[in-house]
């Protein structure tokens, strides 16, 4: 039975972007992850232990990200994916990361990745 958890609305701040003035102040970034993982467990016995933690996921995606000096929002979007994979047991990810301001002409710009684990 796999389901999708959702996390929206990460805030974290960082150093991201190519340009040398980018290189010296941290950006807030927003953050939503969509997490697909097998939910039978957890739905049979509702128990936090058999589900993802989704807490402890946010927490560790805020300290990772604020940690973080990338150039481009896609390498840090596959990042983050790397980081789930390596920590919790899903077998898909999509990353919705968003840079507000950085295009004065639009609200924002973000970019958007999927992947699936390898088996």
């Amino acid at each position: 039975m796999n389901g999708v958890v959702r996390i929206c609305g990460l805030q974290p701040e960082t150093i991201i972007g190519c340009y040398d003035w980018e290189r010296t102040i941290k950006q807030r970034l927003e953050i939503d992850l969509e997490l697909t993982a097998d939910f039978g467990l957890a739905a049979q016995t509702d128990d936090l232990c058999n589900a993802l933690d989704y807490a402890a996921i946010s927490e560790h995606v805020m300290s990772f990200v604020s940690a973080a000096q990338f150039e481009l929002l896609e390498a840090l979007s596959k990042a983050i994916i790397d980081e789930i994979f390596d920590r919790w047991p899903v077998s898909k990810v999509t990353v919705h990361v968003n840079k507000p301001g950085s295009v004065s002409a639009a609200s924002c710009v973000g970019v958007s990745l999927t992947l699936a684990r390898s088996l």
